[in-house]
């Protein structure tokens, strides 16, 4: 299989401010345009000489710098290198964006911006804001582009440790689901023979760190890093997945799976902007998952008006395996079982039920057919007299083959929306095909789950209806895993989240400690506490949001049903109150005038003090706590649920067995 890895890995220079700040010697000629951060901590040096590169410096402490960067195009002119520079602008700028379905309802962000314009019909914009930095190259020419090459990559000057999310591709890098656990490495650690996808972070010196991914993506792939030790230091540097040349069609799912490459990255317009690079930096741990560079450099809202877009919570069928028990009929993907999930959905105010794989015939693909045992008329007939919306599951290659007539006829039926699964691929292709699906969707006021899907990239912005994206080692893997996601749910909310919202299928009823918890394919259970499941409702970011075990169960556990159901899916506000990255974390959001608070641990209990000052002075809240019960050690089922009386005075102390968790409605 030809790809363009080699190509794509290019020799790591250090940076040439780096010199001038460690040993005082610089060419003079050399120039270096600098812009600081609104709030002066950090400074962003450029260097537009021979080639053009940059710095990242906090409080004068070097950060990362950069290699050469450079566009390379196919017919050899390279952007970058020995360019004129025409003009350099700098500007302060503040933006107030409106945020719907995200952590926060509008963000308010200053940066500072210096934009170079250069001979050859191109610039670079770099941007600078108190949560990292960002740059992304433009062109202005008037023919058509072929990228086949961007020198892309992060030049640090120790071996930082790094938590690295590699690619499970076996045979080609660029097919995976872009779904694993972090390796825990230094840069030096890298493993040759993979990649990793993003986000990736960087521990740095004095408990800083460093999240690198990007946004804005569109019709471009998708940035994946190689690391490894360079003779300029340590780095990572950027590899993009070619245009494929030749693809075969899976006959089961319909996925289109690249065989060939081509040595095109992307065939564009010559006159666009490319994605952003993003190096988002925190002083503190918390400061991670509330960091909004990736929604905020997400281009604008392209859909208008969001009014009819409705997030909530799902009954979902797939991960309990359709496991309802007590019924008179034989349950599986049939009319009478999604009738039951339906009643189950009326009953608790859960908003949707989706019919995932299994109620279109496997084999052919075509979207516009269903099984014989499935009536979606009837359906949807019954889920409207019912207060509930039905969401179809579908696989995008199949979906955008008849994507104009899907999305019509199924809006004209009643369904509200698509989970989108096994793209599995962000080379130009795929992202195109799902702008396309987002955009037709979105003409038909329907919403969708992006599931089998690379990482946010500010998509969500640009198309609110794109209400939850997957790209994360969900709940699901405990069906056949035995990784271990206790820890790693205390881990990723630092790292991926930060890109946004994450698909993540929880609500497990079945818990288990770490010694008694194994896989189990079609009654599985989830590692942890029962209040661990409930506080990931608060603290993971999921507007779109599954209950994934089956109506039966919940039905027999009304209490931890209502606690979940009462728990909002869209936040005004969201702050993290505690946390440290791999080991806890404390969540904060407020919905209107209600607060939630949420908290995890990994194997370690803890005892949390809540200082509860971000509640509004001068009232009095009935906090209704729910938390691991005294044996939850034992039991992992164990738990208990307390009411008091708060205000922004008072403290909470709350005990968090191991793989445990709390939550509160206040």
């Amino acid at each position: 299989m030809k790809t363009s890895l080699t190509s794509s890995v290019r020799s790591l220079i250090m940076f040439a401010g780096l010199l001038f700040l460690t040993t005082g010697t610089l060419d003079a000629k050399v120039k270096i345009h600098s812009i600081t951060s609104p709030d002066g901590k950090l400074e962003l040096q450029v260097v537009t000489d021979t080639n053009i590169s940059f710095c990242l410096l906090h409080t004068d402490q070097v950060l990362v710098s950069s290699v050469p960067l450079s566009l390379s195009l196919e017919d050899g002119t390279i952007l970058g290198p020995g360019a004129r520079l025409i003009s350099a602008k700098k500007t302060q700028s503040r933006d107030v964006i409106p945020s719907p379905f995200y952590k926060k309802s509008e963000i308010s962000l200053e940066y500072s911006q210096i934009d170079f314009r250069f001979r050859g019909g191109f610039g670079l914009s770099f941007r600078l804001y108190d949560q990292g930095a960002a740059y992304r190259f433009y062109t202005t020419m008037k023919d058509s582009l072929k990228i086949v090459d961007e020198a892309a990559g992060f030049v640090f000057q120790k071996d930082h440790t790094s938590y690295i999310p590699y690619s499970r591709g076996e045979d080609n890098p660029f097919f995976n689901s872009h779904e694993n656990i972090y390796t825990v490495s230094p840069i030096s650690g890298f493993d040759a023979e993979k990649l990793a996808f993003l986000p990736l972070l960087v521990c740095l010196d004095n408990g800083m760190k460093m999240v690198l991914t990007e946004s804005d993506l569109e019709s471009y792939p998708g940035m994946y890093l190689r690391g490894g030790k360079t003779s300029g230091g340590f780095a990572y540097q950027g590899v993009f997945a070619p245009i494929p040349s030749a693809t075969r069609t899976d006959p089961f799912r319909g996925q289109v799976i690249p065989v060939h490459y081509s040595d095109v990255l992307a065939r564009t317009a010559g006159q666009r902007t490319f994605p952003w690079r993003i190096m988002a930096v925190s002083e503190k741990d918390t400061e991670l998952p509330v960091n909004d560079l990736v929604y905020a450099l997400g281009a604008p809202n392209r859909i208008g008006c969001t009014d009819w877009i409705k997030p909530g919570k799902v009954a979902w069928d797939w991960w309990n395996n359709w496991g309802v028990t007590g019924v008179d009929f034989p349950v599986g993907i049939n009319t009478q079982t999604y009738k039951y999930f339906i009643d189950f959905a009326s009953d608790n105010g859960i908003e949707y039920v989706v019919l995932d794989e299994g109620w279109s015939p496997p084999q052919g693909g075509n979207i516009m057919q269903a099984i014989p045992e499935i009536d979606l008329d009837e359906l949807v007939s019954y889920a409207s007299k019912k207060n509930v919306d039905l969401i179809l599951w579908c696989v995008g290659y199949v979906l955008d083959k008849k994507l104009e007539e899907a999305c019509r006829v199924y809006s004209e039926m009643g369904f509200k929306g698509f989970k989108v699964d096994f793209m599995d691929r962000d080379d130009q292709p795929v992202v195109d095909m799902l702008y396309r699906i987002a955009e037709t969707a979105a003409r038909y006021n329907l919403l969708l789950d992006f599931h089998g899907m690379y990482k946010p990239a500010g998509f969500n912005r640009t198309y609110p209806n794109v209400v939850n994206f997957e790209g994360i080692f969900g709940l699901e893997q405990s069906k056949w895993s035995r990784e271990d996601l206790v820890p790693y749910e205390v881990t990723f909310p630092y790292i991926r989240m930060l890109a946004g919202p994450v698909d993540y299928t929880q609500g497990a009823m079945r818990n288990a400690t770490r010694q008694d918890f194994h896989p189990v394919y079609n009654n599985p259970m989830a590692a942890g506490t029962r209040a661990r499941q409930v506080a990931t409702y608060i603290v993971f970011d999921n507007p779109l949001v599954m209950l994934c075990d089956n109506p039966t169960t919940y039905m027999k556990e009304q209490e931890t049903t209502d606690f979940i159901t009462g728990i909002p899916s869209v936040w005004d506000e969201t702050r993290i109150l505690q946390g440290a990255l791999g080991k806890y974390i404390v969540s904060a959001r407020r919905n209107g005038s209600h607060w939630f608070v949420g908290g995890l641990t990994d194997w370690t209990p803890r005892t949390i003090t809540l200082d509860l000052s971000f509640l509004e002075p001068g009232r009095t809240y009935k906090a209704k706590i729910f938390k691991d019960g005294v044996n939850a050690h034992r039991h992992a089922t164990d738990y208990k649920i307390e009411e008091c009386e708060v205000t922004s005075r008072d403290r909470l102390t709350i005990h968090l067995s191991p793989g445990g968790g709390f939550a509160i409605n206040f």
